[in-house]
């Protein structure tokens, strides 16, 4: 980046522009993008902040973004980096506080050296312009369902009710919050760190701040781990000398729960440099886990005591801090993905003890990744038997756990009166005890 884009304010946005359109073309993650091009744009801490802010709300308002760039376009230009450009440029100006002139310019200044939209400054200008004229109204409308594809909200309205389906809508055009696991003494640790301690037994912090400057980070006396992430290690059961296997482990969270139980933790990933980023968590966390970098599909070891699987999915229960999930993934990969978790699920049960437990889950809202993969197992796997989960097990949570006695979170959930990050993501959680005849 030259130092003209530096006092100009173009890398950041050029970086968030370039992130957003790859993530739609390529439909990868956009942390993954993120990262990939953040080292060739060279930018400050500062600055990438400002690009992930800027490319996070872009995919959180998308739909909203779209529909009123659209309204406002006679003909909407055929060149999709042309509309994100655009997009980019609306969400700062609707969502961020940032200097309308700054970001028109900026947009102008990036479509201008763009050898393919040199001749659209103009263009863009005036588009620009009056999205910050006709703010008010834009903001006005507030369908949630804007910013959820269609085939989603259908889904979720077959699965949840309308009612139901739609304050998920609602909950994923929030800002996500930021919970804690700690390793004890959460009560205390809640005063500490000037957080809520949430009835499951995570800490919410009130304010947005940098997580590593924050008593006890260095200590290794916490991570950060959604609240609901949080619960299927909890409902595991670990207890001081179990084997235990964590399959799918990156990036460490439950790891970390279950090794500060006291068991002796072997976990399992595919991706080596997820693993290694797994290590260096353990390692400030003053905790040990053997690693393994193998398919979980082909593992090979002697019976465990326990093994919890968080099987890969979809991720729909993530939108609310991964809101590009919502534009990239598709039926398609669902139905995919239920089958590598058939898959993994049979895997695990033949790795248990006689006696041995099993909790599955996934960071889904669907009920292919849930509900019915749970059911289906029970189906092919009559040496299985569901343990209920219980409310005193989660803290009273009771609203979460389904008539079969299995957990669905949903992100509209876990509502908290005197803070204004309120949810967590959407989860399954399914608990089996191995018993042999």
């Amino acid at each position: 980046m030259s130092q003209s884009d530096e006092q100009s304010g173009l890398g950041p946005r050029r970086l968030a522009w370039m992130a957003v359109t790859e993530t739609l073309k390529r439909r990868v993650p956009l942390d993954d993008v993120m990262e990939e091009l953040a080292r060739a744009e060279n930018l400050s801490s500062r600055d990438e902040a400002l690009a992930r802010a800027i490319a996070i709300v872009t995919f959180r308002r998308l739909g909203t973004l779209g529909h009123a760039l659209r309204e406002r376009l006679n003909k909407p230009p055929k060149d999709e980096r042309l509309m994100h450009l655009l997009a980019t440029g609306a969400a700062q100006i609707l969502y961020l506080d940032v200097p309308d002139h700054a970001v028109v310019d900026s947009a102008v200044q990036l479509a201008q050296n763009d050898p393919k939209l040199h001749h659209a400054g103009g263009f863009i200008n005036a588009v620009l312009r009056r999205v910050a004229r006709e703010r008010e109204a834009i903001l006005a409308e507030n369908d949630p369902w804007l910013d959820t594809p269609t085939w989603l909200e259908e889904r979720w309205i077959a699965q949840y009710g309308e009612a139901s389906a739609q304050t998920i809508a609602e909950a994923h055009r929030s800002l996500a919050s930021v919970d804690l696991t700690v390793k004890s003494n959460p009560e205390a640790w809640a005063e500490r760190l000037g957080g809520v301690l949430l009835p499951t037994g995570s800490i919410r912090l009130r304010e947005r701040t940098a997580i590593r400057e924050l008593p006890g980070f260095d200590e290794g006396e916490w991570w950060v781990q959604d609240a609901a992430a949080a619960l299927p290690a909890r409902l595991l059961q670990a207890k001081p000398g179990e084997r235990i296997a964590d399959l799918c482990a990156a990036p460490g969270g439950k790891t970390a729960q279950i090794a500060a139980a006291g068991a002796e933790v072997l976990a399992v990933d595919r991706s080596a440099k997820r693993l290694v980023r797994l290590e260096e968590n353990l390692a400030r966390l003053n905790l040990k886990a053997e690693t393994r970098a193998i398919d979980a599909e082909k593992l090979d070891a002697e019976p465990f005591d326990a093994i919890l699987l968080d099987a890969p999915c979809s991720a729909t229960g993530t939108i609310r801090r991964h809101p590009d999930v919502a534009w990239t993934k598709s039926e398609e990969d669902i139905r995919k993905l239920a089958g590598l978790q058939s898959r993994l699920l049979d895997k695990a049960a033949s790795l248990l003890k006689p006696g041995g437990r099993l909790v599955y889950c996934t960071c889904s809202l669907e009920a292919e990744e849930g509900e019915r993969q749970a059911e289906a197992f029970l189906a092919r796997h009559p040496e299985f038997t569901r343990q209920p989960i219980t409310p005193d097990e989660i803290g009273g949570f009771d609203e979460c756990i389904t008539p079969q006695g299995d957990l669905r979170t949903l992100p509209s959930q876990m509502a908290l009166a005197e803070h204004d990050r309120s949810g967590l993501d959407g989860f399954f959680v399914a608990r089996f005890v191995h018993t042999p005849s």
